[in-house]
């Protein structure tokens, strides 16, 4: 093929902008009837393993009420905290239901369906150990979940001093909470209520809020039609009182106001 010939096809190639390959997603999901939803298996209650090695709770709910409503199959798959992004960027998922914050630096690489869930981050020790804000975290080891939204939080607020110890998924920071390799724990307030009905002899408390953050649906950038779509069926769902009663389910209570 001629020089010039395959330098205009290269630069064809490169012009092609992502919304031309944009706006397929919900096409394709219907054509195949089959939807893949990237999902957590260690956030309990919001999403981890049952005794029948089969994921389960308020997420894996969702997911499958989403692929009821859309009328296909639902293909879960396991995701962790930093790579959950990374999925709907390389098209690995259609959709991300993970416990998902909502934030602007989120919003530059992907687009947010509306919220489904509540949920809020915060700071937790023991009752022994004095953390009132965050300027009392310096000199102290704190264990977080890398990429997390209670990561980002963190990371803006905690003194120099801080020893911040990253772990790659939700299991591993909670271990090391647990074991005593860390002496302050920065996660959400469900997986820690689920820590201290497990080990109440470790005396954990909440010690100050990091991020009101309610859980949005992840969707790749461009997707309009998906997350129109995606969007009309949480806004059923919530004047039907389904999100309400997955909340009550998996979280003891309702799911109350959601922002949009």
């Amino acid at each position: 093929m001629p020089t010039r010939r395959l330098a205009t096809l290269c630069l064809a190639a490169l012009a092609v902008s992502p919304a031309a390959f944009a706006q397929n997603a919900l096409d394709n999901v219907l054509a195949k009837k089959q939807i893949t939803i990237a999902i957590p298996t260690d956030f309990p209650p919001y999403g981890f393993v049952g005794t029948d090695l089969a994921p389960q709770g308020l997420d894996i709910d969702m997911a499958r009420y989403i692929g009821a409503k859309l009328g296909v199959k639902v293909e879960l798959v396991p995701v962790t905290s930093a790579n959950r992004i990374p999925y709907l960027q390389t098209r690995k998922a259609d959709l991300v239901i993970s416990t998902l914050g909502k934030n602007p630096e989120r919003e530059k690489v992907i687009d947010f369906a509306a919220a489904y869930s509540p949920f809020f981050q915060a700071v937790f020790a023991s009752k022994g150990t004095v953390v009132k804000s965050a300027g009392d975290l310096a000199g102290k080891t704190v264990g977080v979940t890398r990429g997390a939204i209670e990561d980002i939080e963190l990371s803006k607020i905690a003194p120099p001093s801080a020893d911040i110890k990253r772990f790659e998924d939700n299991n591993a920071t909670i271990s090391a909470f647990a074991s005593g390799q860390v002496q302050v724990l920065a996660t959400g307030a469900s997986v820690a209520a689920n820590l201290m009905a497990r080990n109440p002899q470790l005396g954990t408390e909440l010690k100050f809020v990091l991020k009101d953050s309610p859980n949005f649906i992840g969707v790749a950038k461009g997707e309009d039609k998906l997350r129109a779509k995606v969007n009309e069926i949480v806004a059923g769902a919530k004047a039907a009182g389904e999100l309400d009663k997955l909340a009550q389910k998996w979280l003891g209570r309702p799911a109350g106001a959601l922002p949009d």
